[in-house]
C-alpha cells in the first residue's frame, strides 16, 4: 500500500527519499477529506505516518522536503480520526515555528522560506479548525498575538499575500470559535487599525481627504491574490466588530469611519470576476452592519469643485420637462444626488436588488443589505432621500398592483408578503423608513394589503406615523395620481375598473335574506373557533372583539364621568 511504503521511508529514508515519496503520495490523495480506517494490528497507521513525519521537520532537512512533508500532513489533517492522536503541545509548536511564529524580531527576507511558511500556516487551519484541543492550545499559546505580529511584518510586502491570506484566515477561524479572542483581538493587540491597514495595503488606496480615498474606474481589477485576502481581512474584522454597534470613544469613532471609507472604496472596485466580485461585496456589506450607524455618513461625500461643475452641465442638459428628475444624475459614472456622491448606496441598492433576483436564500443573502440601508436612511438623510427617489419614485402608473412588475418597488412589495417572517419585516420596515415612517405614504406605494403585517406589528392599523422623527419636506404628487387617486382601491392600491354592484338588482327580501345568511356563516365559524372576530384598540392594535368593545366602554364611561 502506499501509506505503508511512505511509513517506510519517513521513518528509515534521507530526505530526498522522504520528499519523493510524500510528494507521489501527496498527488494521489490531495482530493482526499476523509480517509479509510486502518486494522488495530496493521504494522502501518495513518496515526504514525503523522508522528513521523512530525519527527521529521524537527529535524535540519532541506526547504522542499518541508514542504512535501508540511502537504502531507495538511491532507492528513482535514480526518478528524487521524488528527485527534498527533494534537499535542510540542507538535503545535514545531508548526508555529515553521510559520515563523514564534520569532518576534525575525523579518520575512528569505523568500525560498515562504512556501513552508504558508502550508505551515494551513495545516494550522486545519488543525484549529477541526480539533477541540488545537483550540485550548491556542489559547494557551497565544497564537492570536503571534498571528497579529506575523501580519506587521507583512505590512506593504504585496509578493507575500499567501502568507497574509492564510494567516487572516487562521485569525478569522481563531475569532470565530472563541470570543474571548475577540476581545483580546479588539482592545489588546488593536486588530482594529491592523487589519483595516491590511485592506488598504491589498486595495492600495490613496488618500485623497480625511475619509475619502482616489477611485479610478477605468483601472485595472483586484488580482486573485489580492482578492482573496481582502475577503479573509473582511471576514476577520466582521467577528472582531461584531459587538461595536455603539461607540463610545471619539478614538474609536474616527478608526469606524476609517474602516466605513475604506469599505466605500470596496464597493466601487471590482475583482478579477463576477463571482468574486459579489463576494467582496457581500463580505463588505456585512462587515458595515457592524459599523455604528453614526459613522456611515462616509459612506457619502460632498462632490469636488470639478465634479460639481460636470453636475451643472448635465442638470442644464437635461429637458426642462424633468424638472422632478434632475436632483439626481450620473456622469462619468458618478451617482450625484443634492451635490452628494452616491455611487457607494447606488452600489449596495444594485447588489440589494441583485440578492432579490436570486429568489433563494433571501435570510442569508438579502437581510444584511435590507437592514443596512434601512439603517443608513433612518439615521442620514441624504441617503434616505436618495434610496426614496430611486426605489419609490413619484407614482405615474396606477393601473397595476403595487407587487406587479419589474421595478425595485414592484420586488420590495412582493418580499412584504413573503413566507420568511424576518425576510418580509425587514423589506417592510424598509420602505416605510423611505416613506418617513408615515402610514398614509406606505399605503400610497404598496396598498393596505401588502401593509397590513407591518402595521399591525407596529400598532399602526388606524394609522399615524412611526416613532422616529424626519424632516417635513412632502412628497410631490404627480398630475397622474392626484387624477386617478379617487378611484384607487385602498386595499389592493391600484387603480381598478369599476365593478357593477350585485345587490343594485336585489329585492329588499333578497338582501335581508342573504345578509342573514352571512350572519349564520360567521357564527358558526367563530362557535366552532375556525374565526376569531378582532378589533382595534384605541392604540390602533389588534385584539379580539369583545376585549377592543371593552375598553372603548371604559374610555366612554370615563369620558362622561370627567364631563
Amino acid at each position: 500500500m502506499d501509506e505503508e511504503r511512505a511509513l517506510y521511508i519517513v521513518r528509515a529514508g534521507e530526505a530526498g527519499a522522504i520528499e519523493r515519496v510524500l510528494r507521489d503520495y501527496s498527488d494521489k490523495v490531495k482530493k482526499a477529506f476523509y480517509f479509510k480506517s486502518f486494522e488495530p494490528n496493521n504494522d502501518f497507521c495513518l496515526l504514525k505516518l503523522c508522528e513521523g513525519i512530525f519527527k521529521v521537520l524537527i529535524k535540519d532537512i532541506p526547504t522542499a522536503c518541508q514542504v512535501s512533508c508540511l502537504e502531507v500532513l495538511r491532507i492528513l489533517s482535514r480526518d478528524k480520526k487521524v488528527l485527534v492522536p498527533v494534537t499535542t503541545k510540542e507538535n503545535m509548536q514545531i508548526l508555529l515555528r515553521l510559520a515563523k511564529l514564534n520569532e518576534l524580531d525575525d523579518s520575512l527576507e528569505k523568500v525560498s522560506e515562504f512556501p513552508v511558511i504558508v502550508e505551515s500556516l494551513k495545516c494550522l487551519c486545519n488543525i484549529v479548525f477541526n480539533s477541540q484541543m488545537a483550540q485550548q492550545l491556542s489559547l494557551e499559546l497565544n497564537l492570536a498575538a503571534k498571528l497579529c505580529n506575523l501580519l506587521r511584518k507583512c505590512k506593504d510586502r504585496k509578493f507575500i499575500n499567501d502568507i497574509k491570506c492564510f494567516d487572516l484566515r487562521l485569525l478569522f477561524l481563531l475569532s470565530l470559535l472563541h470570543t474571548d479572542i475577540r476581545s483580546q483581538l479588539r482592545y489588546e493587540l488593536q486588530g482594529l487599525p491592523l487589519l483595516t491597514q491590511v485592506l488598504e495595503s491589498a486595495f492600495s488606496i490613496k488618500w485623497t481627504d480625511e475619509y475619502e480615498s482616489a477611485i479610478d474606474h477605468n483601472g485595472p481589477p483586484l488580482s486573485p491574490q489580492e482578492t482573496d485576502c481582502a475577503i479573509e481581512a473582511l471576514k476577520a474584522l466582521f467577528n472582531v466588530t461584531v459587538d461595536s454597534w455603539k461607540v463610545h470613544k471619539e478614538s474609536d469613532s474616527h478608526q469606524f469611519r476609517v474602516m466605513a471609507a475604506v469599505l466605500r472604496h470596496c464597493l466601487l472596485i471590482v475583482g478579477p470576476t463576477e463571482d468574486k466580485t459579489e463576494e467582496l461585496h457581500s463580505n463588505a456589506v456585512n462587515l458595515l452592519s457592524n459599523v455604528p450607524v453614526s459613522c456611515l455618513d462616509v459612506l457619502i461625500c460632498p462632490l469636488t469643485h470639478e465634479e460639481t461643475a460636470q453636475e451643472a452641465t448635465t442638470l442644464d442638459e437635461l429637458p426642462s420637462n424633468k424638472t422632478a428628475e434632475k436632483e439626481t444624475v450620473l456622469k462619468n459614472n458618478t451617482m450625484v444626488y443634492n451635490g452628494m456622491n452616491m455611487e457607494a448606496i447606488h452600489v449596495l441598492l444594485s447588489f440589494m436588488e441583485k440578492r432579490i433576483d436570486k429568489g433563494s436564500s433571501y435570510r442569508e443573502g438579502l437581510t444584511p443589505v435590507l437592514s443596512l440601508l434601512t439603517e443608513c436612511s433612518r439615521a442620514h438623510r441624504n441617503i434616505r432621500k436618495f434610496l426614496k427617489d430611486q426605489v419609490l419614485p413619484p407614482l405615474r402608473d396606477v393601473t397595476n398592483r403595487p407587487e406587479v412588475g419589474s421595478t425595485v418597488r414592484n420586488k420590495l412589495v412582493r418580499l412584504m408578503t413573503h413566507v420568511d417572517l424576518g425576510v418580509k419585516q425587514i423589506a417592510a420596515e424598509f420602505l416605510f423608513v423611505l416613506c418617513k415612517e408615515r402610514v398614509d405614504s406606505l399605503l400610497k406605494y404598496t396598498g393596505y394589503g401588502n401593509a397590513a403585517g407591518l402595521l399591525a406589528a407596529r400598532g399602526l392599523l388606524a394609522g399615524g406615523r412611526g416613532d422616529n422623527w424626519y424632516s417635513e419636506d412632502e412628497d410631490t404628487d404627480t398630475e397622474e395620481y392626484k387624477n386617478a387617486k379617487p378611484n384607487i382601491n385602498l386595499i389592493t392600491g391600484h387603480l381598478e375598473e369599476p365593478m357593477p354592484n350585485p345587490i343594485d338588482e336585489m329585492t329588499e327580501e333578497q338582501k335581508e335574506y342573504e345578509a342573514m345568511k352571512l350572519v349564520n356563516m360567521l357564527d358558526k365559524l367563530s362557535r366552532e373557533e375556525l374565526l376569531k372576530p378582532m378589533g382595534l384598540k384605541p392604540d390602533g392594535t389588534i385584539t379580539p372583539l369583545e376585549e377592543a368593545l371593552n375598553q372603548y366602554s371604559v374610555i366612554e364611561e370615563t369620558s362622561s364621568d370627567t364631563d
